[in-house]
């Protein structure tokens, strides 16, 4: 494996230290991405972690560590582990689009904000959408469907927000976006990749047909200030 390729083995860090450096809260050797953004942070080693972590716990109570397990004080607790299946893309994805699909811009961001929010609540900021371009598909006026572009590398991209409204799924219009993004990042001379829950089956079959790559297993740890955590 080329040491380009192993920085998606920490793709938080790397971002933060890459092409997304202006969004980063740093502390010695972790960084975070400022949690208007993302709720998202990593480490390149074991020193000072627990210290960082507590610091990023002043400006929002509830977040992520992401890769290997971090190390925390008794003030902070694990609220969840997600592990997730990182995949990538090779080359392009050649498929019709069928749909109209249009660069979301700052007219669409309550939009999309709403729509991600309902579908997979939690993830997406009030800011998440100034990370990269997102691409949306309306119907009578409504957004129904989207994907995007969140974390960014010098040679990678992460897709992200692959959403479509519970009324309008089953209809192709993941797989287009999907399409129309990844193309995207292509045409910028970066790789795509994505996270997608091990439990979310249907997904992971969706980026298989499309012609993603398992590349590993990757730990999302939710972390949580301990009087944040609900009995």
């Amino acid at each position: 494996m080329s040491i380009i390729n192993n920085k998606l083995d920490n793709p938080v860090w790397f971002s933060l230290a890459e092409t997304h450096r202006e969004f980063a809260i740093e502390h010695k050797n972790i960084k975070f991405y400022h949690p208007d953004f993302c709720p998202f942070g990593a480490f390149s080693d074991n020193e000072f972690i627990a210290e960082a972590i507590d610091k990023y716990s002043e400006l929002v109570e509830d977040f992520y560590s992401v890769g290997e397990k971090p190390i925390f004080n008794s003030l902070i607790k694990i609220k969840k582990e997600l592990i997730c299946n990182q995949m990538i893309l090779e080359k392009p994805i050649l498929i019709e689009i069928k749909e109209e699909i249009i660069t979301l811009n700052n007219e669409h961001v309550q939009d999309l904000f709403n729509l991600v929010n309902f579908v997979q609540p939690g993830y997406f900021k009030s800011k998440t959408s100034e990370l990269g371009s997102y691409y949306g598909i309306y119907k009578n006026g409504r957004l129904i469907a989207v994907t995007g572009e969140r974390m960014k590398m010098n040679s990678y991209t992460e897709v992200s927000a692959v959403v479509t409204h519970p009324e309008y799924t089953g209809k192709g219009f993941a797989r287009q976006l999907i399409a129309h993004t990844t193309n995207k990042i292509f045409a910028q001379n970066k790789i795509p990749y994505l996270h997608v829950a091990e439990s979310n089956v249907g997904a992971i079959k969706l980026y298989e047909k499309l012609g993603l790559n398992r590349r590993r297993k990757i730990s999302f740890w939710n972390l949580i200030k301990e009087k944040s955590i609900k009995l």
